[in-house]
């Protein structure tokens, strides 16, 4: 394959951004951190390179070798990329007078270039940098500027290096996907042919290659993720593939139930372990989130292993892990440093002896799903919301026991349930309840109650990494309020949370 991209990291907050940008034009893209240039450049036509939090006069900054892909491939410098080519071949970068962060107008262009085809003056762009760039490399010709940033867009002559100080990967620079466009397609001459057709016909035929006729494990959880890698390995190997959904006690109301329904009519190859009883002692007195997560995990281990020997032969396992997983458990600050360990990324113990087979660690959620789809699986399964592997009992704070497990489970079912019935479900991301570890003061008929408290969470996104809260209807809020505390025993009192991520997260725990 020679129409990759390769985006080099430098730390931004905003490189998944520009891969998912990228993959918007049907073109294939990967992430590797700026110290992991690879060895082979071959299947790249294109490099770009990201921001950073670094400034390029740091001591520390990131700095990688270029020498293989400046001159030779086409490439596109963003932010501090533009000032790192700058600095480093004869520019100058200084401290900004003041910091230019946010939307900015671009007053001049020179649409004459191919980068800037079709982009009109005024255009606007978005800006987060403290430095800038005082003066262009070597042979460097200025392209676009704004009011306060002379440099806003260069080329080097003679070659297709290109430095912008903008961000056009993000939502507010209104022509950022045309300038990526016309970079990629027009300049680099990438073939936009990364479809979901294309990578499930792909995909299928390097599965049926690197399986043959082995016998292969699978997770299911009922979320879109382990569905469709299900599905994907189904169409290569067929009933090679081993399904179990395990029950850990944790699930929604009846979703064992529904789920293994669900299953049974997409020709799988499932079996339903109900191991509820041991994840609930495993809980017992655990109160820590990561007490909590690691127990899950432990007993997860043991009941899947258990399973799984009990398929003849079986040589591997095959997991529903996608790109930002991969992404994440990788650290642009080098080598050793890692920023978020993965549960679905090394993380297989040693005593399993299995091999790993991940057909979705290269997709976004959302491409996850287009493919989802281009395999025929049901509209209302890949519009699930995710759920959190530890199921409830990162929804329970605090210690976890089965009367609590059943309080929130019917507290959650009425929420869902009310999503769907008010036809607001689409439109949520991502929607639970959660269970407080205090007790309010009530009244009820002409009684005193002291009772638990349930907080309600909707929030939308794209891919999980920011999240802001959904505004409800108050009367849907009020419905379900009142159907929670009228219905539910042991719950007196309902919130609603209007926290965005950041600063706080989709979970409490």
């Amino acid at each position: 394959m020679q129409n990759n991209v390769l985006i080099l990291d430098f730390g931004s907050q905003y490189t998944q951004l520009i891969a998912r940008r990228v993959r918007e034009l049907n073109i294939y893209c990967e992430i590797h951190p700026y110290h992991q240039v690879p060895e082979n450049l071959d299947p790249f036509k294109a490099v770009i390179l990201s921001g950073s939090p670094f400034s390029v006069r740091a001591e520390d900054a990131p700095h990688p070798d270029l020498s293989k892909i400046k001159g030779h491939k086409p490439l596109l410098g963003v932010c501090y990329g533009a000032q790192y080519l700058a600095h480093f071949n004869g520019g100058e970068v200084t401290p900004s007078e003041s910091r230019e962060y946010g939307r900015a107008k671009l007053s001049t262009i020179i649409d004459s270039d191919s980068l800037f085809a079709g982009i009109k003056e005024d255009t606007q762009v978005w800006m987060s940098h403290g430095d800038t760039i005082a003066k262009l490399p070597n042979r460097g010709i200025r392209l676009a500027s704004t009011e306060d940033v002379a440099n806003a867009a260069y080329v080097i002559d003679g070659e297709e290096t290109y430095g912008i100080q903008f961000h056009p990967e993000v939502y507010h620079t209104t022509d950022g996907k045309l300038l990526l466009e016309n970079f990629l397609v027009h300049i680099a001459e990438v073939k936009q042919d990364w479809t979901p057709a294309a990578f499930v016909n792909s995909t299928i035929d390097v599965l049926r290659e690197q399986l043959g006729s082995d016998k292969v494990v699978l997770g299911l959880s009922g979320g879109v993720d382990s569905t469709v890698a299900a599905v994907l390995l189904h169409q290569a190997i067929g009933k090679n593939l081993y399904c179990i959904f395990v029950n850990n006690g944790l699930l929604r109301k009846n979703e064992f139930e529904d789920v293994l329904d669900q299953y049974e009519h997409m020709g799988l190859n499932v079996k339903g372990v109900d191991a509820s009883a041991r994840f609930l002692d495993a809980l017992k007195g655990e109160s820590d989130p990561e007490a909590k997560r690691k127990a899950i995990g432990n007993a997860f281990i043991e009941v899947f292993d258990a399973e799984a020997h009990l398929v003849e032969e079986v040589d591997w396992l095959a997991q529903g892990t996608i790109y930002p997983d991969v992404i994440e458990s990788v650290s642009v600050n080098g080598p050793s440093v890692t920023i978020k360990s993965h549960h679905n990324v090394g993380g297989l113990p040693d005593f399993m002896k299995l091999k790993v087979v991940e057909p979705l660690r290269m997709l976004f959620k959302d491409e996850v799903r287009r493919v989802g789809a281009e395999l025929g699986i049901d509209e209302k399964l890949l519009g699930r919301h995710p759920f959190p592997g530890p199921g409830l009992a990162i929804r329970i704070l605090g210690d976890i026991t089965a009367e609590k497990v059943r309080i929130l489970q019917e507290v959650d079912h009425i929420f869902i349930s009310g999503l769907r019935k008010w036809k607001l479900y689409d439109q949520v991301w991502q929607a639970g309840a959660i269970l407080l570890p205090i007790q309010s003061v009530g009244v009820m008929g002409d009684e005193r109650t002291y009772e638990q408290v349930v907080a309600l969470r909707a929030v939308e996104s794209t891919d999980g990494m920011t999240a802001d809260w959904v505004n409800l209807p108050y009367e849907f809020l009020q419905e379900v309020s009142n159907h929670i505390i009228n219905r539910v025993k042991g719950v007196n009192r309902v919130v609603y949370d209007i926290s965005s991520k950041p600063p706080a997260t989709i979970e409490w725990e």
